[in-house]
C-alpha cells in the first residue's frame, strides 16, 4: 500500500503537505499535456448561477482539441508506455467515438502506429474526425455490429501483433491522465469547490478527478451522473463490484457503458449510492437544447449530464461553489431533430396518439375544430384505410404549453372521440413513430 501525507488545498496557499504518488503523477501528466494543448477553460456560468443561486462553473472539456477529455488519458497512457518501452510502436483501441479520436491524436503526436477498431454502425462524422486527427498514423477498421464484437477483434489483433491495447477507462495510466481535469480545475479556480458534478460511463474521469481531489481538497464533495439506460456505477455499487448490465440504452453514447471498469471500481467503491444520480435520456435532450439556445454551447449527450442534474440538487447547492464537468461536445447535428423530438416529448409539448376516427363526412373537420391556437399537427397518418365504420389515425401534436393537452383530450372525450396516448409506449413508438 502506498503511503502519503494527506494534502489540503487552501485558498492563497496552494497545496499543503507532501504529494502522494497519485497526486504527483497527476501533476506530471498535466504538465506533459502542455506540449499538446493549453488547459481547457473553467468558466463561470452566469445563467446557471442566477437560476440556482449558486456559484456555478463549467469545466469545458468540450473545448479540448478532440472536443472531449478522452485525449488526456490516451496521451498519458501512451506517454508512459513509450517511456518504459521505447520500442513499442503499435497501439490498438476499440471505440465508437471520443476515445478513438483521443488515441488517433496521440498516435500522430508520438509518431507511432495506431489501429482503431470501430463498429460498422459508427456515424461517418466520427470516422472522418478520427481519420483527421490521426492522419497517416492510424488505420481504421470497421467491424462488428455491436461494441463487444469490435472489442474482441481489437484484442485479437493485439495478441497477433504484440500491440499495446489502450483501454478507454480501465487502465491506471488512463485514470491518471483524466485526473489532469482536476489539477487544472484547482489551479484555475484558486480554491477548492464545494461540489464537483461528474458524468460517469466506464469510470475513468470520475476515478481520476476524485482520486486527486480527495487527497488535495478533502472538503470537496461530489455528485455522479449516469444515464438512466446505462447505470454501470449504480450496478457496481449494488453488487460489490463491476456488474454487466443486460441491456443499455445507447443514446447517451459517450457514457452508455454496460460494465464499470475493475480499476475504476477500486477507486470509486467508497461512493455513497445516494450521491449517484440517474439522468433520463429524454431529459438530457432538454438540457442540450437549453445550453445550445441560451448559452450557445454545443454539448453531446454525455457532455450535458453534469448540467442536467442541477435542478435535482438545487436545494443542496444554494450559495455554494459548484463545478460541472462538461465532458464532451462531439455532437453530430444530424441528430438535432431526434434531440428536439425527445426534448419536446419529455417536456410534454409533443404527444402522439391513435385516434378512432368515425368514417363519416365532417368527422375530420370536427376534430380540427378541437385544436387550440397553439396546437400544431406534426403527424397525421391513417393506419387502417379500409375500415367501414372507424379508421385508426396516428396523430402527432405539438403545442407551446403542456397544459393544452388536458383541454384537447377533455374536448375529444366530450365529443365521443376515442383515442390512445402512445407517447410513452416504447414498443408502439418504435414501430409507429
Amino acid at each position: 500500500m502506498r503511503a502519503f501525507v494527506p494534502l489540503v488545498f487552501a485558498p492563497g496557499f496552494g497545496l499543503i503537505g507532501l504529494m502522494s504518488d497519485f497526486a504527483n503523477a497527476a501533476r506530471l501528466a498535466t504538465a506533459a499535456l502542455r506540449d499538446l494543448f493549453d488547459p481547457t477553460p473553467l468558466q463561470r456560468n452566469d445563467h446557471l448561477s442566477a437560476r440556482y443561486n449558486a456559484d456555478i462553473w463549467l469545466k469545458r472539456e468540450d473545448l479540448a482539441p478532440v472536443r472531449s477529455y478522452k485525449i488526456r488519458g490516451a496521451v498519458n497512457a501512451m506517454r508512459k508506455v513509450r517511456a518504459t518501452n521505447p520500442s513499442q510502436q503499435q497501439f490498438v483501441c476499440a471505440s465508437a467515438g471520443n476515445h478513438a479520436q483521443g488515441v488517433a491524436y496521440a498516435c500522430r503526436h508520438f509518431s507511432v502506429r495506431g489501429t482503431i477498431f470501430m463498429p460498422v454502425t459508427t456515424p461517418q462524422q466520427k470516422i472522418d474526425k478520427t481519420r483527421v486527427f490521426g492522419g497517416d498514423s492510424v488505420d481504421i477498421v470497421l467491424t462488428g455490429d455491436y461494441f463487444d464484437q469490435t472489442l474482441s477483434a481489437a484484442q485479437r489483433l493485439c495478441t497477433e501483433k504484440q500491440a499495446h491495447f489502450l483501454s478507454p477507462f480501465d487502465d491506471p495510466d488512463v485514470i491518471e491522465g483524466q485526473a489532469s481535469v482536476a489539477v487544472e480545475m484547482l489551479d484555475q479556480l484558486g480554491r477548492a469547490p464545494d461540489l464537483v458534478v461528474l458524468p460517469v460511463g466506464g469510470g475513468g474521469l470520475a476515478s481520476g478527478v476524485t482520486g486527486f481531489l480527495r487527497e488535495v481538497a478533502p472538503q470537496t464533495r461530489f455528485r455522479f451522473v449516469e444515464p438512466l439506460g446505462g447505470a454501470s456505477l449504480t450496478a457496481a455499487l449494488s453488487n460489490g463490484g463491476p456488474h454487466t448490465l443486460p441491456k443499455i440504452n445507447s443514446f447517451i453514447d459517450g457514457a452508455a457503458v454496460a460494465r464499470l471498469g475493475q480499476s475504476n471500481f477500486q477507486m470509486l467503491q467508497w461512493i455513497d449510492p445516494v450521491d449517484v444520480l440517474l439522468a433520463p435520456e429524454d431529459r438530457v435532450c432538454v438540457t442540450m437544447l437549453e445550453m445550445l439556445n441560451v448559452e450557445g454551447i454545443v454539448l453531446e449527450p454525455a457532455g450535458a449530464l453534469s448540467v442536467d442534474v442541477l435542478p435535482v440538487i438545487a436545494d443542496q447547492i444554494n450559495g455554494k461553489t459548484v463545478v460541472c464537468v462538461t465532458s464532451g461536445g462531439n455532437f453530430d447535428f444530424e441528430r438535432l431533430p431526434e434531440v428536439k423530438e425527445r426534448a419536446q416529448r419529455y417536456a410534454g409539448l409533443k404527444k402522439y396518439f391513435i385516434l378512432r376516427m368515425p368514417q363519416r363526412p365532417g368527422a375530420l373537420r370536427e376534430f380540427l375544430t378541437m385544436l387550440g391556437p397553439d396546437d400544431d399537427i406534426a403527424r397525421f397518418e391513417y393506419l387502417k384505410k379500409s375500415a367501414r365504420n372507424f379508421g385508426s389515425v396516428l396523430i402527432g401534436i405539438e403545442t407551446k404549453d403542456s397544459d393544452n393537452f388536458q383541454h384537447l383530450f377533455a374536448t375529444m372525450e366530450a365529443a365521443g372521440f376515442t383515442y390512445r396516448d402512445i407517447t410513452a409506449d416504447e414498443a408502439l413508438a418504435e414501430f409507429l413513430i
